[in-house]
């Protein structure tokens, strides 16, 4: 029985980490491993009510791989503990088969009595760095724990789960465990604000064309147009905000250039790369806010992908900073 879990282990290791190069050195150089099979003979000793020699034997596993697993907690079959150090699981915990567990991460307890004050974490769950899943919780099949998260409320099977507290990220649901090790994290504080953002531009919107109609209405008053065309562009685009930083994009120096050509305004925009997850959303905030100048009758925005000053030096040509784009 013990071999037949020690041979699943290993393959379930080596299908989950590209870095394994054989059976061989998984058995010698993987400390999840060791960890795993060490607990299993604890858990024995310590259902058949030998708590010393369960403490004992977790104690030595900690001792040689820097994971921390009460005997106690009950593991499922092809657990991977990926590195492991720091690793900590309570007494109370049940982690299902197929979890996949990088190093730092705490399945830990928030109440003092002895009752279920661990997590359960169910089948194919993936837990990144440094996540603490706190307290007798359930996280659902396939869901993914964030690096960093901190954990205090059940999970949904198959969300995705990140920040301080834990939010759930997404509506996207995940069935498997294979579609979602290289997915995005996305952010939802930052989609929280985006909507925000993008409500108040309709707001203003709004105002500005009633205050038109208003002021057409009581006298049939024209708008003025600035003589310095540029600064009156260059005011507008103040008014978009980078969510990601919180600050205007004209501060931050996403503006390189804007060029007026009787009511058509040719503007050239920074962003550091092509994927960046902002991109369509800072386009639009800036066209929209260009268009709500009177004179304004069209709008071009030129997308350079200018990367953060890394400091490359000039002779390496397959650095090239520049790309662009236009809209």
């Amino acid at each position: 029985m013990v071999l037949s879990h020690i041979r699943e282990d290993i393959q379930a290791i080596i299908s989950k980490d590209p870095a394994a190069k054989s059976m061989v050195e998984v058995l010698l150089c993987y400390p999840g491993l060791h960890a795993l099979v060490l607990h299993r003979i604890a858990h024995k000793a310590w259902i058949h009510n030998r708590f010393l020699t369960g403490r004992f034997l977790s104690h030595i596993a900690r001792f040689f791989t820097g994971i921390e697993i009460h005997p106690g907690a009950v593991i499922g079959r092809r657990v991977v503990i990926d590195h492991g150090m720091g690793v900590v699981i309570g007494e109370t915990a049940e982690v299902g088969d197929d979890v996949l567990i990088y190093m730092g991460v705490v399945l830990g307890g928030t109440a003092l009595k002895n009752v279920k004050r661990h997590p359960t974490i169910a089948k194919g769950v993936v837990i990144g760095s440094g996540a603490s899943v706190l307290g007798p919780i359930h996280v659902g099949e396939y869901a993914k724990i964030g690096a960093g998260a901190v954990v205090v409320r059940d999970v949904p099977p198959g969300a995705t789960v990140v920040g301080v507290p834990g939010r759930i990220a997404g509506l996207e649901k995940y069935t498997s465990q294979d579609n979602i090790r290289d997915s995005a994290m996305p952010d939802p504080t930052l989609r929280v604000l985006s909507r925000l953002l993008e409500r108040q531009q309709v707001l203003e919107d709004r105002i500005f064309r009633l205050e038109r109609e208003n002021a057409l209405l009581k006298g049939g008053v024209d708008i003025k147009i600035s003589g310095d065309r540029e600064s009156e562009v260059l005011n507008a685009l103040r008014q978009v905000i980078d969510p990601e930083i919180g600050h205007s994009i004209v501060d931050v120096d996403l503006i390189r250039s804007i060029t007026i050509a009787e009511t058509l305004v040719k503007i050239e925009m920074a962003i550091n790369c092509d994927a960046c997850p902002l991109q369509d959303y800072l386009i639009d905030q800036v066209s929209a806010r260009v268009r709500l100048i009177p004179w304004v009758s069209d709008v071009e925005i030129t997308v350079i992908h200018d990367p953060w000053d890394w400091k490359i030096s000039a002779e390496n040509t397959e650095c090239s900073p520049v790309m662009d784009k236009t809209i």
